[in-house]
């Protein structure tokens, strides 16, 4: 889905050394994901850290990725995009177990 996913394959290597690193920062940011998925749940209370972190969300995904794939367009889908972005969240919410390194790598091989 990025733009550069056409002309480079990633190796496998390079992919397992990816998910360490993103394990080792959901650890890192878990406090934060931890309150972005709280102000899910709570909208009406906590709506402002929820639409930041969605805004900052949307502005990668046009920055990095390749617009004309469809899978990318159904991330900018905003009836759709709400329940993807709790799904990632709580995948790496997820890395912070002992477990961390396997759980991601399976979910990223199931998407």
């Amino acid at each position: 889905m990025r733009k550069s996913y056409v002309k480079n394959n990633i190796k496998p290597n390079e992919f397992d050394a990816l998910i360490r690193i993103t394990v080792e920062m959901s650890k890192y940011l878990y406090p934060y994901i931890r309150e972005i998925l709280k102000s899910k749940e709570n909208f009406e209370e906590n709506s402002v850290i929820w639409n930041d972190f969605n805004k900052r969300f949307i502005e990668l995904i046009k920055e990095r990725f390749n617009m004309d794939s469809m899978r990318v367009k159904k991330l900018l889908n905003q009836t759709e995009n709400d329940e993807v972005i709790v799904k990632y969240l709580l995948a790496l919410s997820f890395c912070i177990s002992n477990q961390g390194y396997q759980k991601l790598k399976n979910f990223l091989y199931d998407f």
